[in-house]
C-alpha cells in the first residue's frame, strides 16, 4: 500500500474536505481526489463519503483512519528514536494560542529561541481548539482550561490575573470608578458570548458581576484597542496591560485568577522540534513570572 496515499488519506479525514487538504498539503485538489480513488480501488472499499459541502468518513474510513493513525504514531516515534540529539534541530512548529497570549507575549517570546534554532519556524495561529491538535492542523495548543481526556500531554505554564481598566484619556471626561455599583455608570467592553471561551465569560461576569456589557468584540486585541481609545472599561489581562502605560487600573482589589496549559498530541512528544519549543516556552514563562500574577 502506498504510504503517500495514505498520508493524502489521513490529511482529508482530518480536514474534512478535499479543497481544505489540498491546502495543508500543497498539492493541488484533483490529485488528492485521484489519490483517495486510487487507494478506494485498492482496498475496494469505500473510505468517504462525498457531498456539496465536503466529506465524511464511511465505516471501512473510521477503520483505515485508526489504523492509519497507528502507522503515523509509530512512524513518528521511530523518528524520535533515531533522530539523534546533536543534529541541528529543523522544520515547522505550528502553535494555537488565545489571541491576547499570541500577540502580547508569544510574539515577543522567541526572540532568543530563533537564534539558537534558525531552521525552526515558528507559526502562531488564533483560536486554539483541541480538535486542531487530534486533527494535526497544529502541534501545540496553549489552552485556558486543562483537558480531562484524549490522548494529551498537558503541563501548566503558569496562572495570571486580570483585573478592569480604563484609559487615561477616558477619566479625563468621567470619574474614576471607587466602588463596584459605580461601574453601572459606565460603558463596559466585554466578549461576543458565542465566541468566547466559557472561562472568559466566567471571568468577565465576576468582575462585572453582573453589569451589561455596552461593547463587545470577539478578540481581546479589539477589547485592549477598543478600551486604549477610550471607549469604556474592560477586564485586561495584567501582564498585557503592563505594556500600556497609558491605561489605569480601577478596583484592583477585584482580580480574576485563571491558567494557561501547553498541550500536544501524544505522538508528538519525542520529536526534537516540539520538545525543544515547549522547553523553551516553560522557561521562558518561568523566567517572566513577575508580570503574569
Amino acid at each position: 500500500m502506498d504510504w503517500d496515499n495514505l498520508r493524502i488519506f489521513l490529511s482529508v479525514a482530518r480536514a474534512g474536505q478535499f479543497v481544505a487538504a489540498s491546502k495543508q498539503l500543497r498539492i493541488d485538489h484533483a490529485t488528492v481526489g485521484r489519490r483517495i480513488t486510487a487507494l478506494e480501488q485498492s482496498l475496494n472499499a469505500k473510505l468517504f463519503e462525498r457531498r456539496t459541502t465536503g466529506v465524511s468518513l464511511t465505516a471501512a474510513g473510521t477503520k483505515l483512519l485508526a489504523s492509519t493513525e497507528r502507522i503515523e504514531s509509530e512512524w513518528l516515534q521511530t523518528q524520535a528514536d533515531l533522530t539523534d540529539t546533536n543534529v541541528e534541530l529543523s522544520g515547522a512548529v505550528r502553535i494555537g494560542a488565545p489571541d491576547g497570549f499570541s500577540t502580547y507575549y508569544l510574539a515577543r517570546g522567541f526572540k532568543n529561541f530563533c537564534i539558537i534554532h534558525p531552521d525552526v519556524t515558528i507559526q502562531i495561529v488564533p483560536m486554539p481548539q483541541l480538535i486542531m491538535l487530534n486533527k494535526r492542523e497544529v502541534d501545540i495548543i496553549i489552552t485556558l482550561e486543562k483537558p480531562e481526556s484524549g490522548r494529551f500531554v498537558t503541563r501548566k505554564l503558569t496562572n495570571y490575573s486580570l483585573g478592569i481598566y480604563g484609559a487615561k484619556t477616558y477619566f479625563e471626561t468621567h470619574p474614576v470608578p471607587k466602588t463596584q455599583s459605580d461601574l453601572l455608570d459606565h460603558c463596559l467592553v466585554g466578549y461576543v458570548e458565542d465566541h468566547a471561551f466559557p472561562s472568559t465569560l466566567e471571568y468577565v461576569r465576576e468582575l462585572y458581576e453582573g453589569a451589561k456589557t455596552g461593547f463587545e468584540c470577539a478578540n481581546a486585541v479589539g477589547q485592549l484597542e477598543a478600551v486604549k481609545c477610550g471607549m469604556g472599561l474592560g477586564v485586561i489581562h495584567d501582564y498585557i496591560a503592563h505594556h500600556h502605560l497609558d491605561l489605569v487600573h480601577v478596583l484592583p482589589a477585584r482580580r480574576a485568577i485563571r491558567s494557561y496549559w501547553i498541550v500536544i498530541h501524544e505522538d508528538m512528544r519525542g520529536l526534537g522540534r516540539i520538545k525543544a519549543v515547549c522547553d523553551h516556552l516553560v522557561d521562558k514563562i518561568e523566567q517572566d513570572s513577575h508580570i503574569f500574577v
